[in-house]
């Protein structure tokens, strides 16, 4: 590389408080290398933007616009390593006929995220996100 050339610094997408937060989660980590944590951020990057365009890919061969879950699933299962490990973390797609399933009403769409029944198989991670209950909130002076 030549002296005169400038390099970009390459900045993680995802928040590194956060990242560093799920990384603890696992009983074995103690400490989190900022070097490890700047490695785990780009490479689930890189992850998520190939799960995105294969599931986008498998939705243009179905000649569909929008990407849901089916082709998510689907783009999983053909790549093998990446179905190996996260297939099992998959929920189940509810297979129901046309008697068992139920019109998603107005009422249906107006609840907030939290308050939606979660799939078969899923859990939300919404308490992680959330500050605890002894943190005081931020107070702004507008003086």
């Amino acid at each position: 590389m030549a002296e005169d050339e400038v390099v970009d610094p390459i900045r993680p997408e995802f928040p590194t408080g956060r990242v560093k937060k799920i990384m603890k989660l696992d009983n074995d980590i103690n400490k989190v290398n900022s070097e490890a944590l700047f490695l785990i951020s780009c490479s689930t990057n890189l992850f998520l933007q190939f799960l995105a365009e294969r599931s986008a890919e498998v939705a243009a061969e179905k000649k569909k616009k929008i990407v849901k879950f089916d082709h998510l699933r689907t783009a999983v299962k053909r790549h093998r390593p990446t179905s190996d490990f996260l297939l099992d973390s998959l929920p189940i797609p509810a297979e129901s006929t046309q008697s068992d399933a139920r019109p998603v009403t107005d009422r249906d769409r107006s609840l907030p995220v939290s308050d939606k029944p979660v799939p078969a198989g899923t859990r939300r991670i919404d308490h992680f996100f959330r500050k605890t209950e002894n943190e005081a909130p931020i107070q702004i002076n507008d003086a």
